[in-house]
């Protein structure tokens, strides 16, 4: 169970998180919805001190940190090794080959040899249906299948739990429909997923709970059934703006 307790983030004068207290199941998918400026990707950021919040304490499993003491870079390392981010543009490298961009995290941050990468790698690119690229370059594919790629560099990690900030965002409907049927099919698999999205659709389909923020609050946590079926007037609003 990953759980944050208390969490407050302000950058100069806007408050992005206010007193934020959420929990996240495992093998689960959690999704974090609410209006633009809400606080959503920097919630998912805290996890793993992208964003660095100014209080609060993050428990995850064994490990309990408290944001408003100054970390070690061990304490960083071990929290961002439980988790993998997926990011809305895919930052592969430009200069290594696909197989290459897969296996740099176990390698070099597991400790896998390379043997054992490779072969866990060209199973990972089966499964996400591109199979067949390991020796080309990012630029020589597309948007889609780039992203695809960074999901599959994400779970070669063997994260606790995937986190994906917007991960369609930019690209065309046909390309994020590819990609929000590889994350169903993860879904499906079980794997801890929390997802930041305004793709109301899909997060009624995959999410397990949801997380409603607004102003950097909470306004809702619950399940996926109730946030959908039995909304209050302002999640209503906010679904019919969505044209959900």
């Amino acid at each position: 169970m990953l759980e944050l307790s208390h969490i407050n983030k302000t950058y100069e004068k806007h408050v992005a998180l206010k007193d934020v207290s959420v929990s996240f199941p495992e093998n689960q998918t959690t999704v974090i919805l609410g209006p633009s400026g809400a606080g959503k990707s920097t919630l998912l950021r805290s996890i793993n001190i992208l964003d660095h919040p100014e209080s609060g304490i993050i428990n995850f499993g064994d490990l309990t940190l408290d944001y408003s003491k100054e970390l070690t870079n061990k304490e960083i390392l071990t929290l961002r090794r439980k988790t993998a981010m997926v990011f809305q543009s895919w930052n592969l490298f430009p200069h290594m080959t696909i197989l290459e961009n897969i296996i740099e995290g176990p390698t070099q941050v597991l400790g896998e040899s390379k043997t054992d990468a490779i072969q866990k790698a060209r199973k990972l690119l089966k499964a996400v249906g591109l199979t067949g690229v390991e020796n080309r370059y990012p630029n020589e594919l597309s948007g889609g299948q780039q992203q695809r790629i960074s999901i599959a560099r994400a779970l070669a990690l063997q994260p606790s739990y995937i986190l994906f900030d917007e991960p369609t965002s930019a690209l065309d409907p046909e390309l994020e429909a590819q990609i929000l049927h590889l994350m169903q099919n993860l879904a499906k698999e079980n794997y801890s997923m929390i997802v930041v999205t305004h793709n109301m659709a899909f997060a009624k389909k995959v999410a397990d709970k949801v997380i409603f923020l607004e102003d950097g609050q909470v306004q809702f946590s619950g399940s996926s059934h109730e946030f959908f079926e039995k909304p209050t007037p302002r999640i209503e609003e906010f679904l019919n703006a969505m044209q959900f």
